[in-house]
């Protein structure tokens, strides 16, 4: 522990205000919030890219983020470091009898529907305790990506049994939503309304047809980053950019990039 006994002591240097980085000094939950979300981006591309080195970095950045919180929550007399390391320890004991109890568990599966259930029981005695309903959706984060927190509330209606019975039932409702675009046209308030009840509906879609909508855009923009890339590589090589040619060159080269990539 004398690494982590240091990043306290780092960090407990750096937020002092005789003495401190008049930066950090400054911050607040609401300022390192947002560095907090990024970091934990960095963590996910550095595991994307395979890079063992960067994810060590990255990792490091992210646990600092943590450390940075908890400093500014034992400053106000909330908890410190060590509360939230034992909590989340007792947590994971807590939603894990299988390993530490005497529990049975068949599979991940298994694993799973376990822990969601723990879960929910979580929020019903917290619902019970301060005398309010137990929402289904109550606890569902904010600051999640849309695409990722949109396919959370989908998967926890659907437990309640608020679901279309197959895909062809989400497939139906994109279809549905088109139409709603097409007859929206020339009304800008009713097409954000309606472009968002797309974006929706396809990421039911995505959830019916066991895809993670939010990966899989992800994996969308990156071919479309790498073919894109393939067309300004072809034009500079004649001395050429993509706003020099017209539409139906930059077509033909998009498909020789689509082709490329072929096995």
């Amino acid at each position: 522990m004398a690494a982590m006994d240091q990043l306290l002591e780092v960090m407990a240097r750096l937020r002092d205000p005789d003495g401190g980085c008049p930066w950090d000094v400054e911050q607040t939950f609401e300022t390192i919030a947002p560095y907090t979300i990024e970091e934990a981006y960095e963590v996910a591309d550095a595991i994307h890219r395979g890079d063992a080195g960067d994810l060590q970095k990255e990792l490091g950045d992210l646990l600092l983020q943590v450390v940075y919180h908890a400093r500014m929550a034992e400053e106000r007399g909330w908890f410190r470091f060590e509360d939230v390391a034992s909590a989340i320890s007792a947590k994971m004991i807590d939603r894990h009898p299988h390993v530490f109890a005497d529990a049975t568990i068949a599979d991940a599966k298994a694993q799973s529907a376990a822990w969601e259930a723990k879960k929910k029981a979580e929020r019903a005695a917290k619902a019970q305790a301060t005398g309010g309903v137990d929402h289904v959706l109550a606890d569902v984060p904010l600051a999640l990506p849309a695409l990722k927190r949109a396919q959370k509330i989908q998967s926890r209606v659907a437990r309640v049994g608020f679901d279309w019975p197959d895909a062809q039932g989400a497939m139906a409702k994109v279809r549905e939503e088109l139409t709603e675009i097409e007859n929206a046209a020339g009304d800008h308030e009713a097409l954000v309304h309606e472009v968002g009840d797309l974006l929706f509906a396809c990421v039911n879609l995505a959830r019916h047809v066991n895809v993670a909508a939010e990966e899989a855009l992800q994996a969308a923009s990156r071919r479309f980053e790498r073919r894109f890339g393939y067309i300004e590589d072809r034009l500079a090589a004649s001395g050429q950019r993509p706003e020099d040619v017209d539409l139906d060159r930059l077509e033909a080269l998009w498909q020789a990039a689509k082709a490329s990539e072929r096995p």
